[in-house]
């Protein structure tokens, strides 16, 4: 098996989390995170669609890490999201962690709403 490294440039990949917190380049955020490849920072959770709905024309999709476990996404949440043309994708925010780097690796338009697990 041949592994390569992957590498990010500039961009900010998630490099770790644990019980409350994400590891995003030399920093630790606490409590739901929104991380996009070139910030990081505190996010008010499902109730908050300010915070995404801002990166509007500059990402093509959502991650959205809804804990240790997927659960169902409000549908204004995803309405709102969707209307600016923001597609929304649901996972376990360990799952949510792991596609971000690997669309990240690919240049994607992407960021992740996680919450912690």
């Amino acid at each position: 098996m041949r592994l390569t490294e992957i590498t990010y440039g500039a961009a900010l990949a998630i490099e770790g989390y644990g019980p409350g917190f994400f590891r995003v380049g030399t920093h630790i955020l606490r409590g739901p995170s929104l991380i996009t490849p070139w910030d990081a920072g505190a996010w008010g959770g499902i109730a908050d669609t300010a915070a995404p709905l801002s990166l509007a024309g500059k990402i093509d999709v959502l991650l959205l890490g809804l804990g240790a476990d997927i659960a169902v996404v409000p549908r204004a949440f995803r309405e709102a999201l969707e209307a600016q043309g923001i597609g929304v994708e649901p996972m376990n925010t360990p799952a949510a962690c792991r596609t971000y780097n690997v669309l990240l690796g690919e240049g994607r338009r992407i960021a992740a709403a996680v919450l912690p697990v």
